[in-house]
């Protein structure tokens, strides 16, 4: 008889990846499906039509099924971990009402009403109305219950891609709260839908019977129908297992569990989370977020669109490393790392600040992107290099700060996401960061971290401790080199800890011309009409 494994389905922003693991954590088979991320109607749009994830879904488990080494007979159970923050309106069969808007699109509410009331006099004396003013603008709900009330009327659930993918596996409108990540009214301290008198009501309106019903990770969500099995080639009646939101699924995926092992994720947002059972606001009103096991919070910080311009780089300056290594028949990263050792740590000078697209109150939303310090000394190598480097000082930045507000020193690191494959990345973060750096022993750690959920939940493994110390591994571990450390800690603290605070009111200025050039766009726009 073969061996029980996990079907973990991962949809992220690039493509839906069908995982089979077994109990050790190894990855049996993998089938990867790309998706077109987003089709965009007008400027800072971003939307896709919710049946392009669920045909991925389907053509990637049949594509499983025909790998070596599958036997579906052998799955004890399915999961799933979805991008964040992407939202489908369904009507009362579950058909959806418009396309998703994915948690890329930067389109606003404007204008909205502010919270009033109590909760409105608190955020005033607590300086945070901004910021709540900031969430309202951003919530997807609020822009289609103002932009399209038809679509709002008709809408008979509001869920997540996690909820809406879930419905398409078992007929029921339910998600995990682990997968939870959003501006929708969930109370991230409790682990729960809000509370009746929680000012995410006022700022977010909607009435509670939108919202589906929650399970926590590593409970069973549903079965298999008898549909989802003929579309995915699933067996009907497998259980479907609560896991997580990608970011919380590989944290534990990597194995990060403890509050001193810090997880970054060099993907589309760099980040960096820590796992803690106390609940902690490292930015105030900004909550943690579910953590992938239940009853535990994900302290994190983003830097958006993180490795966004890595990719930039390659695709505006690499294109003779990519043509090289499809001659050669190796991986680019290979001859990028190339790139990055062919210049000295630090770069000669060149510092970058990674503030392309602003946070909500860090850096703040008057931030920029910023790199100071050319010369004629430098290349393309040294913009590659300061690139990454510029990435690893603003996460060692955000590891300070949840040091802080925590109370628990971070004293190692493990790296996930596309960035993590890169020798030479990983290096000059143990240098910055001054600690150990490993990657797991595999790459897909949204993947695995799900199938950890789902082996807890089935009583494969006894607890997640136990199934974490089975199923994760160290990779390649990359020491700090002390000499390299000693230039980073020169450039980070004299250099890079006083960039924002010189430049942003250059930032803000730049921030004001710029809404009036708008403004008068708009306004001439108006006129011609």
């Amino acid at each position: 008889m073969a061996e029980e494994c996990i079907l973990a389905i991962d949809n992220g922003t690039q493509s839906v990846r069908a995982l089979l693991f077994d109990l050790r954590g190894n990855l049996v088979q993998k089938a990867r499906i790309p998706i077109e991320p987003y089709f965009s109607e007008h400027p800072g749009w971003a939307e896709q039509h919710p049946s392009v994830f669920w045909d991925a879904v389907c053509q990637a488990c049949q594509q499983l099924w025909r790998l070596p080494g599958v036997q579906r007979a052998a799955i004890a159970g399915v999961t799933l971990t979805t991008q964040r923050g992407t939202v489908v309106n369904v009507d009362r069969n579950g058909a959806p009402l418009r396309p998703a808007i994915i948690w890329l699109d930067q389109r606003r509410a404007e204008g909205l009403p502010p919270v009033g009331g109590l909760w409105g006099l608190a955020f005033w004396l607590s300086r945070t109305s901004e910021t709540v003013a900031y969430v309202q603008a951003e919530a997807e709900a609020n822009w289609i219950r103002t932009h399209q009330p038809d679509i709002w009327s008709r809408t008979y659930k509001y869920l997540l891609l996690s909820g809406y993918l879930t419905y398409r596996l078992t007929g029921r409108f339910v998600d995990s709260v682990g997968c939870q990540v959003g501006y929708i009214p969930f109370d991230y301290k409790r682990l729960r839908w809000a509370g009746r008198r929680d000012w995410k009501w006022q700022a977010l309106p909607m009435s509670p019977e939108l919202l589906p019903e929650l399970e926590p990770p590593g409970a069973v969500l549903g079965q298999i129908t008898p549909q989802a099995a003929e579309a995915t080639g699933i067996p009907v009646g497998l259980p479907v297992i609560a896991a997580a939101a990608d970011k919380a699924c590989e944290v534990i995926g990597s194995g990060c569990i403890e509050p001193h092992v810090g997880c970054l994720s060099y993907g589309t947002t760099a980040s960096i989370n820590t796992t803690h059972k106390r609940y902690i606001e490292v930015i105030p009103l900004i909550p943690p977020y579910p953590s992938a096991m239940p009853g535990a919070y994900s302290l994190e910080i983003q830097i958006y669109r993180g490795y966004w311009m890595v990719s930039w780089f390659k695709r505006e300056f690499g294109e003779r490393e990519v043509r090289l290594a499809e001659a050669r028949g190796i991986e680019p990263e290979v001859l990028f790392d190339g790139l990055v050792r062919s210049v000295p740590p630090g770069s000669e000078g060149l510092i970058l600040q990674p503030y392309w697209t602003p946070g909500i109150r860090v850096p703040g939303p008057e931030a920029r992107g910023a790199i100071v310090g050319f010369s004629d000394v430098h290349t393309r190598a040294h913009l590659y290099r300061a690139i990454l480097e510029g990435l690893a000082y603003a996460l060692r930045e955000a590891k300070e700060r949840i040091e802080q507000r925590s109370g628990v020193r971070v004293t190692e690191l493990r790296i996930s996401g596309g960035g993590s494959q890169s020798d030479a990345a990983l290096q000059l973060t143990a240098d910055i960061f001054g600690l150990p750096t490993a990657r797991p022993h595999v790459y897909e750690t949204s993947g695995l971290g799900a199938a950890i959920d789902a082996a807890v939940g089935l009583r494969l493994h006894a607890d997640f401790s136990a199934a974490i110390r089975e199923m994760v591994r160290l990779g390649d571990v990359f020491e700090p080199d002390v000499g390299t450390r000693s230039i980073y800690e020169d450039l980070y603290q004299g250099v890079y800890k006083r960039l924002y605070s010189r430049l942003r009111p250059l930032y803000a200025h730049m921030r004001r011309s710029t809404a009036q050039l708008a403004d008068r766009e708009k306004a001439g726009q108006t006129t011609r009409k």
